[in-house]
């Protein structure tokens, strides 16, 4: 069911006390409700900040999310965290396929594919990220690159799990560069989503799952990227970082 949502990615950044600060902040000064408007608010901290940010959590309406997750639930696999594990750190969304991780880590489709059905065998949300580099859009390949990574990490997945996960549009020419992608230019792309996520899934699909922008998303541009039809919500990364730019954020998604 599509919802309104505002999460932030908080990547490599915080210790567990600047964590708990930054969340602390954060509750006290977003607006719980305008004009009815409910937005699902999520934090995605380090993994060393999970389980103090998540006690914490407890007591709001704020959700817990983690940055990413390994598909096996245990193993011989030095370093990696299990979907198991998040949970029981009470973890209910978990970032899947982010482009620092496809471009940076070097993170592959088939990767990708066995960490999102992961994160769904074991009932929290994949917030599934996609999105095309400078010279693949200059070459005219958003909609090539979106519609393979759709299909590749949706491949195999179930009738029930078919509209339990999120879809995060992040233009990896607009993340961590100050530039953005014009409301009408994301909005174009989140509607190119919706279509393949239904030609994919069939039955419509597409109109039921909650697609989110991401990419250098600011208190000045939250309010006109919201606004448009195909955007349900936001990913947003180092805006997310200072407790007051978030609030505005959410507060801008609220109204």
């Amino acid at each position: 069911m599509r919802k309104l949502m505002v999460v932030g990615n908080w990547k490599m950044h915080y210790t567990v006390i600047e964590s708990l600060q930054l969340v602390m902040g954060l509750n006290n000064n977003y607006t719980r409700d305008v004009n009815g408007q409910t937005v699902e608010i999520v934090v995605c901290p380090p993994f060393t900040a999970l389980a103090d940010v998540g006690r914490f959590l407890t007591q709001t309406e704020i959700k817990l999310g983690a940055q990413d997750a390994f598909y096996e639930p245990q193993g011989a696999y030095t370093g990696e965290i299990s979907v198991p594990m998040l949970k029981e750190l009470n973890c209910e969304y978990v970032i899947v396929g982010h482009s620092e991780r496809r471009h940076i880590l070097k993170e592959d489709e088939e990767l990708i594919q066995k960490k999102f059905a992961a994160v769904l065998r074991y009932g929290l949300i994949p917030i599934l990220c996609v999105g095309e580099t400078l010279d693949q859009r200059q070459k005219g390949e958003t909609e090539k690159v979106i519609k393979r990574q759709l299909q590749s990490a949706l491949k195999g997945i179930s009738e029930e799990n078919s509209q339990r996960f999120v879809v995060a549009y992040e233009p990896v020419w607009a993340i961590g560069t100050g530039q953005n992608a014009t409301p009408e230019q994301a909005n174009e792309v989140c509607s190119l989503i919706r279509k393949e996520l239904s030609d994919i899934l069939g039955n419509g699909a597409g109109d039921w799952i909650s697609i989110l922008y991401g990419g250098s998303v600011k208190p000045n541009n939250a309010a006109e990227l919201i606004s448009q039809p195909e955007i349900d919500g936001l990913l947003v990364g180092g805006a997310s970082l200072d407790a007051r730019d978030f609030t505005s954020i959410i507060n801008a998604a609220k109204k």
